[in-house]
C-alpha cells in the first residue's frame, strides 16, 4: 500500500476532497515520468508527482467523481497535520525539478542523484533544493501588539513584521534590520520562537518575540500600506491558523484568557 501525492500546478488531487489516492499505482498515473519518493507516512510509502492538464482530467475522469482539487494551502483544513507537512515536501521537490533542470556552472542537463538532490550529466556538480529563511517577528507593547498589513497581502487581515534573511546577517539582526526598516521602530529583547516550513514554494518562517523600544512608526511604502498596535482584545482580522504568524499571536493571547 502506498500514499500518492498527486499536484496539478498548486492544487492537491485528493480522494473525497480529503485524503491521498491509496493503493497500489493508479492505472490512470502517466509511465515513465519522475516520481518523487518521499518518507514513509503510517506505515505506507509516498510517491508524488505533477499532472500536466491532460493527465489531471483522465485520472479525474476515472476517478468517477471521486477525486477533487484542493489548494495545497486549502489542504491544511481537510489533512491530518502529519499528512499536509508531507504535501509540503512533495510540492517543494517538485518546484525544485522544475526549476532546476540545467547546471548553473557548465549548462548540462540534470539529472535525479539521490530522492532531494540533482546531479550534472557532465560536471558531476549536486545541488539541494534551495531554501528561502525568513524572520517574522511579534512586537509587544504592554497589553498591545503590533500588527501590519503588506501591501502583498490578500485580504484584510494584518499580520507581523517579516522578512527575508541577508548573506552575512544572524537572524537576530535580520529580525533588527526588518523592524527599523518597515516601521522605524527600535525593539528590545528578541527571542526566538519557534520555525516552520513554508512550502509557498521553498521557505522556512523563523519566529521572534521581541518587545517595543522606542521610536514613532514610519511605513516603508513599498512594503506596507498600514500598521498599528492594537489591544489583544481589540484585534482587526488576523492570518489563518497555520501561519507562525498565526502562532505567535495566539501564543500572545493565551495570557489575556
Amino acid at each position: 500500500m502506498s500514499y500518492w501525492i498527486l499536484f496539478y500546478q498548486d492544487a492537491l488531487i485528493l480522494d473525497g476532497g480529503t485524503s491521498f489516492l491509496q493503493g497500489a499505482e493508479p492505472e490512470t498515473l502517466p509511465r515513465g515520468k519522475h516520481y518523487h519518493t518521499l518518507p514513509w507516512l503510517d506505515g505506507k510509502s509516498c510517491y508524488a508527482i505533477s499532472l500536466t492538464d491532460k493527465e489531471k482530467d483522465t485520472l479525474i475522469e476515472n476517478g468517477k467523481g471521486k477525486l477533487e482539487l484542493v489548494a495545497l494551502r486549502a489542504s491544511y483544513d481537510v489533512l491530518p497535520l502529519s499528512h499536509y507537512l508531507m504535501a509540503g515536501k512533495a510540492r517543494e521537490l517538485i518546484h525544485f525539478d522544475e526549476t532546476v533542470k540545467y547546471c548553473s556552472l557548465c549548462g548540462s542537463p540534470m539529472k535525479w542523484h539521490t530522492d532531494i538532490s540533482k546531479q550534472c550529466t557532465a560536471c558531476g556538480r549536486e545541488v539541494w533544493p534551495s531554501i528561502a529563511t525568513a524572520i517574522i517577528v511579534r512586537i509587544t507593547r504592554d497589553d498591545e501588539v503590533l500588527l501590519v498589513r503588506a501591501k502583498n497581502f490578500r485580504g484584510n487581515y494584518y499580520g507581523l513584521v517579516a522578512g527575508f534573511l541577508e548573506t552575512g546577517e544572524t537572524l537576530e539582526e535580520c529580525v533588527r534590520r526588518e523592524v527599523k526598516e518597515e516601521t522605524n521602530l527600535e525593539i528590545t529583547h528578541i527571542r526566538y520562537f519557534g520555525n516552520q516550513s513554508w512550502p509557498y514554494p521553498s521557505g522556512q518562517m523563523i519566529g521572534f518575540t521581541a518587545e517595543y523600544a522606542g521610536g514613532t512608526l514610519r511605513l516603508q511604502d513599498e512594503e506596507l500600506s498600514t500598521a498599528a498596535f492594537f489591544r489583544y482584545d481589540h484585534l482587526p482580522e488576523i492570518p489563518h491558523k497555520l501561519s507562525m504568524a498565526r502562532m505567535l499571536i495566539d501564543d500572545w493571547l493565551k495570557k489575556y484568557e
